[in-house]
């Protein structure tokens, strides 16, 4: 048992880690946070705002502190942006706050999952799958450095599937340790 006050959900866009997220937390009976809705209402501006006006390097810097924050909660399901691994302070805070969990997709179920999605900065290319490919060999070594548990969402169904089988493996992997259980 890896015990652990947080459960932190991190992998690729379009992976479902704010679905997956809301329903875990819902089952754990946990507050669910999602780190770039959380960035959007403290700052009152879209990510895709953000980044046109501060680029890339400053949304990252805004992500960074509050991820030091969010991360500092206990007994939450944080769900982070797909670039939060890149910076090497996030992941060591990941990793000593929480129970990471690498909600994984191939390229094919993120294209399909994100089809219709024109919002996220990082998507907006000529080449989707492309652009996909570069960030899965840019970041999957960072996700499997940082996470205690890996699971290939587009392997088991809907959002809800994925959470019950999240559930399963967390039963005998980690333990809600610092906080109450509301059970």
């Amino acid at each position: 048992m890896n015990p652990a006050p947080n459960l932190f959900l991190i992998g690729p866009m379009g992976a479902g880690k704010s679905t997956v997220g809301r329903h875990l937390a819902d089952f754990l009976r946990m507050p669910f946070v999602d780190l770039d809705h959380e960035i959007e209402e403290r700052t009152g501006a879209a990510i895709p705002l953000i980044f046109e006006l501060e680029q890339e390097a400053g949304f990252r810097r805004r992500e960074s502190m509050l991820l030091a924050e969010l991360t500092g909660r206990r007994g939450v399901v944080l769900a982070t942006g797909g670039g939060a691994v890149l910076d090497a302070d996030n992941r060591r805070l990941l990793r000593e706050r929480g129970y990471v969990i690498w909600l994984d997709a191939s390229v094919d179920a993120q294209l399909a999952r994100l089809a219709r999605d024109r919002r996220r900065p990082l998507l907006q290319a000529p080449d989707r799958r492309e652009r996909l490919e570069n960030l899965a060999a840019q970041r999957n070594a960072l996700y499997a450095e940082t996470a205690d548990l890996h699971l290939d969402s587009a392997g088991v169904g809907n959002s809800m599937h994925a959470a019950h089988d999240l559930l399963d493996l967390l039963e005998a992997r980690w333990q809600r340790g610092g906080v109450e259980d509301p059970t």
